[in-house]
């Protein structure tokens, strides 16, 4: 339930880029999610749906685009892709366990959305 606020925010988003630059209709919203979120496509679109009736936004797909969690080393700044399954993270340059940035995995944004 959770995805509601997420995608009522979102809906309120793109309802205001679509008034301000005169779309007649939302065909798609394209969207980053990263792999660490715990929103679930089929409710995001569901929620969706319900949410944009009667709207410019009413049958638009959402197109949802997962980000793979990324972290940078602290020992030695390589970039690297880690999987959610991976219970100890080991930097594969340096071999370092030390400590490690999270650079993607947890945002999600709008990227593009598609109107006519």
């Amino acid at each position: 339930m959770h995805e509601l606020p997420v995608i009522d925010s979102i809906l309120n988003i793109v309802m205001k880029h679509a008034a301000i630059n005169q779309a007649r209709q939302i065909i798609s919203i394209t969207l980053q999610i990263g792999a660490m979120s715990d929103l679930e496509d089929e409710w995001m679109q569901r929620y969706f749906d319900q949410l944009s009736k009667g709207t410019v936004a009413e049958s638009a797909v959402l197109k949802i685009n997962r980000v793979p969690v990324v972290v940078v080393c602290q020992s030695c700044d390589h970039e690297f892709e880690v999987s959610l399954s991976e219970r100890d993270i080991i930097c594969p340059e340096c071999n370092s366990i030390k400590g490690f940035n999270l650079l993607s995995g947890r945002e999600y944004y709008i990227k593009e959305m598609e109107v006519i």
